[in-house]
């Protein structure tokens, strides 16, 4: 294999908020949306040559990102994002709260599809809007759109913005067409704009597709705005480097001058520079990793199947992310992940941290060498954590 996605990175006592958070250095961490992968070899090559330099003044951003921008949307998801309707900052999340605070005012409702990230919900609540929730349909080990519910939310003359989350985490959802569309005609139906978190969007698994809800139509591009990020597809969020695409222009001012009060509109040459190599070199090594990805998600498929079929593991069409089914137990997901990282040394996320109908859930990170899976697995199965 040219990429050794089995090597084992030393991560401990490297100031990772996913490996030192622990009390104990035992401990197996399958939580924060990192990967325990070195990012793709172009982009630590753009970073030592930066590196090298030895200044790291403030950064004006070239034509060239934004060209690497356009180039690998346009390549990827047929797509072609434009310059002009482009505005970085430094993560999705800060672009989701900025978004809201320039798209709302305190008391206005913004409708969340949970379960859902959790980041969603203090970004409504940290610029005073309250929360309406669109709760997903849970059937057959996946997730489906509740569209008479969501036309109830959307008529709420309150109800301003809906946080999209495309492809879904933690429900690993990759929207179709025509989900994307029925979502798009009732908000538009009812003056709602669609902010679409596409962060995920490059890990999507054979046989499903990513549509940028922007691809969609003239309509559904001017009324809404999608962020997007190298981030999570090349292991660079410590970089921070994101993009909020907005083609309706007051819309797009607004967003501007609120990156501006919220002092969230500068990034760094290190997340310029890397995310110009990733877009324009990381392909190969993406397509690498997404077989590595799917492989350890059949690899945790087949052991609970076998040591653990009382919990069903929910399809994964997209991120590296895997939920699932606790229900059998009849505990809350907080316990369960305290008891995991009791008496297993393994930690989770706890479904309920999602929000309305992820508590019974738990959330698995599987973007790590199949070794430290493996052995993450089967100390659950020893210590029959989950009986």
């Amino acid at each position: 294999m040219k990429y050794n996605f089995d090597e084992i990175v030393p991560r401990r006592n490297s100031n990772s908020y996913k490996w030192d958070s622990a009390a104990n250095d035992d401990v197996l961490p399958f939580w924060v949306a990192d990967m325990d992968f070195r990012t793709a070899p172009p982009v630590i090559e753009a970073l030592e040559k930066r590196v090298q330099h030895g200044v790291f003044g403030y950064t004006k951003v070239p034509q060239a990102y934004y060209d690497a921008v356009t180039s690998w949307f346009e390549r990827r998801h047929d797509f072609a994002f434009q310059k002009e309707w482009t505005l970085y900052t430094t993560g999705v999340v800060p672009a989701l709260s900025a978004i809201i605070k320039a798209l709302t005012v305190p008391g206005d409702k913004v409708i969340l599809q949970t379960p859902v990230y959790n980041c969603f919900f203090s970004s409504v609540r940290n610029n005073g809007c309250e929360q309406a929730i669109n709760q997903l349909i849970y059937k057959d080990n996946t997730y489906f759109i509740d569209f008479e519910d969501l036309e109830e939310k959307a008529s709420d003359p309150q109800a301003k913005l809906l946080l999209l989350c495309s492809p879904h985490n933690p429900a690993g959802r990759v929207w179709r067409r025509d989900e994307l569309e029925r979502i798009g005609e009732i908000c538009m139906r009812n003056g709602v704009i669609v902010v679409s978190d596409e962060i995920h969007c490059d890990l999507v698994f054979q046989g499903h597709k990513h549509i940028p809800y922007a691809s969609l139509g003239n309509d559904f591009l001017q009324h809404s705005v999608t962020c997007t990020a190298p981030s999570k597809t090349f292991n660079m969020a410590g970089l921070h480097v994101a993009n909020i695409h907005v083609a309706d222009k007051s819309i797009r001012t607004k967003i501007d001058k609120a990156l501006n009060i919220n002092e969230v509109c500068e990034i760094n040459p290190f997340g310029v520079d890397a995310l110009i190599a990733a877009y324009n070199e990381g392909e190969a090594w993406l397509e690498a990793l997404k077989t590595y990805l799917y492989d350890n998600y059949l690899l945790l498929k087949e052991k609970f199947a076998k040591h653990f079929p009382q919990f069903p593991v929910t399809h994964l069409e997209a991120t590296y992310l895997v939920w699932v089914d606790c229900t059998v137990l009849q505990q809350s997901s907080t316990v369960i992940a305290e008891r995991l990282l009791e008496k297993a040394n393994v930690q989770i996320n706890p479904g309920a941290m999602y929000g309305a109908g992820g508590d019974r859930f738990i959330r698995i990170n599987i973007a790590c060498p199949r070794e430290m899976l493996e052995k993450g697995l089967e100390r659950v199965r020893e210590l029959r954590v989950m009986n």
